[in-house]
Order: C-alpha cells, then structure tokens, then sequence
C-alpha cells in the first residue's frame, strides 16, 4: 500500500464526509493503493456513527473508536498503530490542514526525505491561538536548548520506516511533533496552505492548551529540575546578605521592633520559592508515576475494515 492518511475526529461530524471526498480526489491521482484512517476520540457528537456509514460506502476508509476521550496525539497514535502505507499522512479534521497540499508533500519526500513537515506560513487562527503558540515555542526553545518551528503542527508525511520507530516509543506524555523531531531522520519542511476551520471552533480550552504544553517541556528538558537548583543557591546567597544587613542595621540602630520585617518577609518569600519548587519536582514524579503503571496509551473499542 502506498499511503495511509491518519486524521484523529473530534467534533467532524459536519466536516467529515467533505474530509472524506477532498482526500480521496488528492490521492487517486498518484494511486488507487491507500487508505484513509479515521479515529473518533470518543468525540459527543455522531462523528462515529458519520464514520460507520463512511465506512460501510467505502471499504477504503477504516474506522477505529476509542473507549473514551484520551486526546489528540493519542489518537493519532492508535491511527498510526495500524496503518500499512509506505507513506504516512498525518492531519487534522476541521480542514485547515488542507487535503489537496498532500500530492506536494509527497512529491518532495520523492526528493530524498523521509520527513516532509508542512509549514504554514500563514495560519489561519484566532490571536488567542496564534499568542499561546508563540509563546509556547519560546518558552520551549528557551527550556530545551533547541530551535522549533512555530509554523509546523502535526500535518506533514512520514515514511513507514519512521512510524515503525515512533510507534515504539512508550512515553505516556506524548506530542506527535515532538517524538517525531526526537527521531530524528532525513526531513525538511514544505510552506503549505492553510485554511480557516471548516466547522465551530477549536476544542483546546486553555486548560487543555496549558496540559499539552506542559507534557511536552517535561517530557523532553530537565531543566526547570535544574534552575530550582539555581534558585536554591539564589536563596543562600540572599539569606546570606540579609543576615549581614540585620546585623549592622542593629548596632546601628536602624531596627525599631527587632526581627519583624525580615521575619514575615523571609516566611513569604521563602515559603513561595519552596512550594514553587516542590511543585515541579512533583510534576516530573507524577510524569513517573504515569509512567512506571505501564497502562496502555490507547484503548479501541470497535474497528472497521480494519
């Protein structure tokens, strides 16, 4: 088989059979050879019954229904899992990935790589998302030492050898993008089109925005463990020199009630610094915690033509 395109559904009920078309009138004219992988994240629409009756049309289409809702990059996980291409297709379902970019794609994999990301120059989201993306890949980039691509998501096609390694990594705090760049391999980026969504708007609230975010600095830098140790010694030094400061201010007469101000400042200041740090260190253990429980990344309750 030639191509495999993943597509996890959240809320595509009213976008997937025009999904379903645009993907298929992009692919048939490099080959009749593919498949077109639907996976419903337990979305509470009818997106899964829309996909059975896909499906039962289009023996071309699979469809794979997780339990319940385990998230994006999960559900691309379970799509990957089963895939048989050659070629791999990752993309959304609100259509702002756009279908007909994917014969591009893949004419400059043709070139020589086993990556081709698809780079949206122009995106077309709301200032809320296009803010949040900004300053997640700077504080990224910043934490991690490494230089990411603010314009490149998960759209982009992968060849079989790469997903047969990404589809190895067990970590549960899971970004596609990010155990992919891990991966390494032969890849370049291709600027794309990208649409306005198809459909209502984005199911990432801030809460989820904000998990996503931390998943990926945890799971790929140490280094906010390593600048509590530098807040550490920041302290000792600060404690340091306040302690000289109360003793001159003393025998100099500068202190009126002996003690007070530096005593309630210290028990604020440091009480904060404390909690700050042992809540990091409690999000890399909960992360290992996650971790050493071994429970599977996805469950699939139902496939079809599969």
């Amino acid at each position: 088989m030639l191509f495999s395109i993943v597509s996890p559904i959240y809320y595509g009920e009213k976008m997937l059979e025009t999904l379903v078309s645009r993907i298929k009138k992009s692919i048939e004219p490099l080959t009749s050879d593919y498949e077109i992988i639907l996976v419903n994240d337990s979305s509470p629409d009818n997106s899964w019954q829309k996909i059975k009756e896909i499906c039962e049309r289009d023996k071309k289409v699979k469809g794979v229904n997780l339990s319940r809702n385990f998230g994006q990059h999960y559900a691309i996980s379970a799509g990957l899992s089963l895939c048989q291409g050659e070629w791999i297709v990752v993309m959304d379902c609100d259509l702002q990935d756009v279908p007909e970019e994917i014969p591009n794609l893949y004419h400059k994999a043709l070139e020589g790589y086993d990556i081709v990301y698809a780079r949206r120059v122009v995106k077309k989201f709301g200032f809320f998302k296009k803010l949040s993306s900004t300053l997640f890949h700077k504080v990224f980039d910043w934490l991690s030492g490494t230089k990411t691509d603010k314009t490149v998501a998960n759209f982009g096609i992968y060849h079989k050898k790469v997903i047969n390694e990404f589809n190895k990594i067990p970590e549960v705090a899971r970004t596609f993008t990010g155990l992919v760049s891990y991966l390494g391999f032969n890849h370049t980026a291709l600027e794309v089109k990208h649409a306005p969504r198809a459909e209502g708007k984005s199911s990432y609230t801030l809460r989820k925005l904000l998990r996503l975010s931390f998943d990926a600095i945890i799971s790929h830098t140490n280094k906010p463990l390593k600048m509590s140790i530098g807040f550490g010694f920041f302290m000792a030094f600060l404690s340091f020199f306040l302690a000289v400061y109360n003793i001159i201010a003393k025998f100099t007469g500068y202190i009126e009630v002996p003690g007070y101000t530096t005593t309630v400042f210290s028990i604020w200041f440091v009480g904060g610094i404390i909690l700050m740090m042992l809540g990091i260190l409690g999000m890399y253990i909960s992360k290992i915690f996650d971790q050493v429980k071994q429970r599977p990344l996805f469950v699939i309750s139902e496939k079809i033509n599969c």
